[in-house]
């Protein structure tokens, strides 16, 4: 007698599942230091990103200061942030949204961000220091885009 359909995927569900079962003992979660590395990484990546003249307790050693006159061709102050996507380019909108939610994570998750959570607040500080230049540099005016050769704004 062959067996039903029904007792064929039973038993097909049954091996599967004890197939990822044992597969289960055989790997490991990520460890709290896996999501700590991460975390330094991730936080140090946006020092990497720095424009501006950099502090002397910048980690990345390679990196060095740029964009030291940012908005000289407008009469303003626009040095500092952070730049976008490695092409020397700072963008307001996406810096902001960025900082939003870094400050965001501070706020909920500080208390697990332990040995990070001042490098988290200094890049946040990094950030809005340059986002309140460039929306109280000229009354009326917001810099959105700043790069080496041109500022982008938006009027009242």
């Amino acid at each position: 007698m062959a067996p039903s359909s029904s007792t064929t995927f039973s038993l097909t569900m049954m091996i599967l599942t004890l197939s990822l079962l044992s597969l289960s003992l055989f790997c490991s979660a990520f460890t709290s230091q896996d999501y700590s590395d991460a975390l330094e990484k991730s936080i140090l990546f946006f020092e990497g990103q720095r424009s501006g003249k950099l502090p002397s307790n910048q980690r990345l050693t390679w990196r060095g200061d740029s964009g030291l006159s940012d908005g000289s061709s407008y009469h303003v102050d626009l040095v500092g942030g952070y730049y976008d996507a490695g092409d020397n380019v700072k963008f307001g909108l996406p810096m902001a949204y960025t900082t939003t939610l870094l400050s965001w994570s501070v706020i909920e998750f500080g208390s697990s961000m332990k040995n990070q959570v001042n490098n988290a607040k200094a890049a946040i500080r990094w950030s809005t220091d340059y986002l309140l230049k460039a929306a109280t540099a000229t009354p009326g005016t917001l810099y959105v885009q700043v790069s080496k050769t041109k500022c982008f704004i938006i009027d009242n």
